[in-house]
């Protein structure tokens, strides 16, 4: 190997690796994600990083002129193996449980109160004249709907409208874009006095909302989205107190409606064995039952399409310190219990809580994807369209709502997650950012919250912060 040597001053090591064939977009997404990394933890005289020299010159936001004062080797490797090496590389000086598949196995945690307990919520959202986030080469965004009170939910029916929950406003509204301009050219109240509506479900001739306290459904006309009944009261849920939202989706052949409650607190032994737990009923509300249980606040729900699993987006619990516990997605087992209030990530017992279950924690379930400690996982969406490249077909977009309770913050995006034959099967990577213009500040520039695919395979996701909608298409 060459070595070409710069200016004598704080010199770091950097291997870049050339390779025969270009990235996908998924792939350069995790060269960045481990770049801006290691930048952001590793010591600088000490820091080895792993990169395509074509790719980082064409494009990325890492330049060359960025390792100025370094030392260089140029060598080839195949791109797999590069990329796998810039992971390992970056996870030997990451903060233990980043973000991660963990393939069942118990991940490496600190300890609890490794570092304080922060109160670290945002101020405010204060948006700049013009402000769009920010997403890979040859994605774009544009505002899709805007003027919300407080918007959240978003779900696709049958017939491609956009049904958003303006939780704030207490209703279900309904979007079209008629002439595919790219912008919701109509709008109509398809429900409204609701009470903090969140879940949207469709089955049959209904929609379904979750309100807090309750699931309705509406029948409705499929073909014009004009509802055509009142509500019905299917099913009592636990009422007003700690977390509200409840979320809804559908088992692939209809027989089976889950709903997922939140617990009242973050770490009382709950009273309602309904809270904390994903719910599954009938149809019509009976023969309600836990599904599974010790999920703090499993606020996303969906069904994965090519197995029929439950997957769930979980808010584990706060004031452990900045990097504990990490919040999850994972697919949700008939019966499975998750830990919460007892333990975290497997049998890792929280010493607050007591009196202990160790007959509990014994059987606590490790979920499958790690997200990071307090990113607030909301709604997500598995991407069942076309538009998108190929490598992001059948993978999840979960929105990450931001954090409160970490020094610096964390979230504030949406992070695409690799899946394979309906399970997961790449680490996450940010995929919608820009929301955090100062991690060291008060302001943010968003806070996504809901997650919908479109007719058209457009990805569209609510903003509760800036309270717009936001739409990300696709363009070679």
């Amino acid at each position: 190997m060459a070595m070409s040597n710069h200016t004598p001053r704080a010199k770091m090591p950097v291997l870049f690796v050339g390779h025969g064939s270009p990235m996908n977009a998924i792939e350069s997404n995790a060269f960045t994600y481990a770049l801006e990394k290691l930048g952001r933890y590793l010591p600088r005289p000490q820091a080895i990083c792993v990169v395509s020299a074509r790719w980082v010159t064409r494009g990325s936001r890492v330049r060359l002129a960025e390792f100025a004062n370094s030392y260089s080797w140029r060598t080839r490797m195949p791109l797999r193996a590069a990329l796998s090496f810039v992971l390992v590389t970056a996870s030997l000086f990451l903060p233990p449980a980043s973000a991660q598949v963990t393939y069942g196995k118990k991940p490496q945690l600190p300890a609890p109160f490794a570092t304080k307990s922060a109160g670290n919520g945002p101020s405010r959202v204060k948006l700049p004249d013009g402000f769009l986030p920010t997403v890979p080469p040859g994605f774009h965004v544009n505002v899709f709907a805007r003027e919300f009170k407080y918007v959240r939910f978003l779900a696709t029916a049958p017939n491609g409208d956009i049904f958003a929950a303006d939780t704030g406003a207490g209703e279900i509204i309904v979007l079209r874009d008629p002439q595919h301009t790219g912008g919701a050219a109509q709008r109509d109240v398809f429900a409204g006095d609701l009470k903090r509506p969140f879940g949207i479900a469709f089955h049959d001739d209904y929609v379904y909302v979750g309100n807090t306290g309750e699931v309705v459904r509406f029948r409705y006309d499929k073909q014009t989205s004009k509802r055509i009944g009142e509500a019905e009261h299917i099913l009592d849920l636990p009422p007003y107190g700690g977390h509200s939202t409840r979320t809804l989706a559908f088992s692939n052949d209809g027989q089976h409606l889950y709903i997922s409650v939140g617990s009242s607190s973050n770490l009382d032994i709950e009273k309602d064995q309904r809270r904390a737990a994903i719910l599954v009923c009938d149809p019509d509300g009976k023969n309600a039952r836990i599904f599974a249980s010790g999920l703090r606040n499993s606020v996303g729900l969906a069904v994965e399409p090519v197995t029929g699993a439950v997957w769930a987006a979980v808010n584990e619990r706060d004031e452990l310190g900045d990097d504990l516990p990490p919040d999850f997605l994972t697919s949700v087992k008939d019966g499975g219990f998750y830990g919460w209030p007892y333990s975290y990530i497997g049998d890792n017992v929280d010493p607050r809580v007591q009196p202990q279950r160790p007959d509990l924690v014994t059987k606590a379930i490790i979920p499958d994807v790690l997200l990071g400690a307090h990113v607030a996982p909301l709604q997500f969406a598995f991407y069942t369209g076309k538009q998108f490249p190929e490598s992001y077909r059948g993978g999840a977009f979960v929105a990450e709502h931001g954090s409160w309770n970490r020094a610096s913050r964390a979230g504030y995006q949406v992070v695409f997650v690799g899946f394979k034959d309906g399970k997961a099967a790449a680490d996450p990577v940010p995929f919608l950012k820009g929301f955090v213009p100062n991690p060291g500040g008060r302001d943010v520039n968003g806070r996504p919250v809901g997650v919908t695919v479109a007719s058209d395979g457009a990805l569209l996701v609510s903003d509760d912060g800036a309270n717009v909608i936001y739409r990300i298409s696709y363009s070679k």
